[in-house]
């Protein structure tokens, strides 16, 4: 009888029938473990036996389901019978590719085909169910925004991201990645002053550069558990109006134009917390990585005022570019991350407003919360945008 090497000889050297004799025999003297059952599995599918092949497959996960050489080849013979059941094998794999500290290199370019073959099938299944509804008298023209994501999220072609607030959660707020503009009455007047407001930050970065200093910075009385290469670099720079609560008055006064557009803002007022107010410098090549924000009771505002082209931005699932003059606002506690990949640098007016979902009360009584925090002796300090 064969040893499990001279098997695995005969197999790598093309000798399929006499590889799978060899496996069988081994397993028939009571050798019936997860490389002998793959072994298997590699010779009868070069045999070209897909049933035996799927059936040694299923051997060997039932010895390690999550094996990844056994997924990918289960997942290929489903494939190849055009058995709908491969997707979720691909799946597993990839899943549990994601999960090692390195992936064998002669699985990498398996791993790459199932992405490609996942997502031709994703598209199929997303182009199906765009049909059917068309038949059933749905077409796309009038589907919502969220409805066609839905699709998307049902079909595979997104991922669903929802609020992980890192401090304080308020409880059954929505994951809402960007908002409906339509709810904040106050946008339009803010995006007019763009060309003023405009001005002054380039009179900011002209003459007074200084003044930006790194918005992520170490501080020896908080334990650093988490780095990043942005940490006291001031590629990604902070220019403040108020911070923690409190005006930044020798900022504030070299930006008139700015506070009064600020004016009729309905800013988060907390006190020793909030307002937050600055412009955010990002310098080219930068890249703030994906993180999540403190508390999901507020809402960040970007009005963009120097985007030289190339600079992204992700929540969630979606990716838009600035554009100057163009605001939005988002809930930071959903995954997000930046990007510049220009030769200059881009900066946005960056605020906090209050989740519109709140009543007063409620706005009222976090604040209460949070001021009760702050006179505490070591209260979190952990609040920044």
């Amino acid at each position: 009888m064969h040893t499990f090497d001279q098997a695995l000889e005969l197999l790598r050297s093309g000798q399929a029938t006499a590889a799978r004799r060899a496996f069988e025999a081994l397993i028939a003297a009571g050798h019936d473990r997860f490389d002998t059952q793959l072994g298997l599995a590699y010779a009868c599918a070069a045999e070209g036996v897909p049933g035996s092949a799927l059936a040694a497959v299923d051997a060997a996960l039932r010895h390690d389901p999550r094996e990844l050489r056994a997924l990918l080849l289960k997942a290929d013979l489903l494939q190849h019978q055009r058995d709908p059941l491969a997707l979720g094998f691909y799946r597993a794999a990839i899943q549990v590719a994601q999960g090692l500290d390195s992936v064998p290199p002669p699985l990498v370019p398996q791993l790459q085909k199932a992405g490609q073959w996942i997502a031709r099938q994703q598209q199929a299944l997303a182009d199906q169910l765009e049909a059917d509804l068309r038949q059933a008298g749905t077409p796309p023209s009038e589907w919502s925004a969220r409805f066609r994501q839905s699709i998307e999220l049902l079909s595979g072609q997104r991922q669903r991201y929802v609020s992980a607030p890192t401090l304080y959660c308020f409880p059954e707020l929505a994951s809402i990645q960007f908002c409906d503009r339509a709810g904040f009455a106050w946008l339009p007047a803010l995006e007019a002053a763009t060309p003023a407001i405009r001005a002054e930050v380039q009179g900011l970065l002209a003459h007074r550069r200084k003044r930006f200093a790194p918005y992520l910075q170490s501080d020896p009385t908080r334990p650093l558990l988490n780095t990043t290469a942005l940490l006291d670099n001031d590629d990604w720079g902070a220019f403040f109006l108020w911070k923690d609560g409190q005006l930044v008055t020798e900022n504030a006064e070299l930006c008139p134009a700015t506070m009064q557009a600020l004016a009729a803002v309905p800013l988060v007022r907390v006190p020793g917390r909030s307002p937050n107010v600055l412009f955010s410098r990002l310098a080219p090549g930068a890249h703030i990585e994906a993180h999540h924000g403190f508390i999901n009771t507020r809402l960040i505002g970007h009005l963009p005022l120097v985007v030289p082209g190339d600079c992204s931005f992700r929540v969630g699932n979606e990716t838009r570019d600035w554009v100057e003059g163009q605001a939005w606002l988002f809930d930071d506690t959903i995954e997000h991350e930046a990007w510049n990949h220009s030769q200059h640098e881009r900066v946005v007016l960056l605020f906090e407003v209050w989740r519109p979902e709140l009543t007063e009360a409620e706005r009222a009584q976090v604040t209460a919360l949070f001021a009760a925090i702050t006179r505490r002796p070591g209260g979190i300090r952990d609040w920044g945008i």
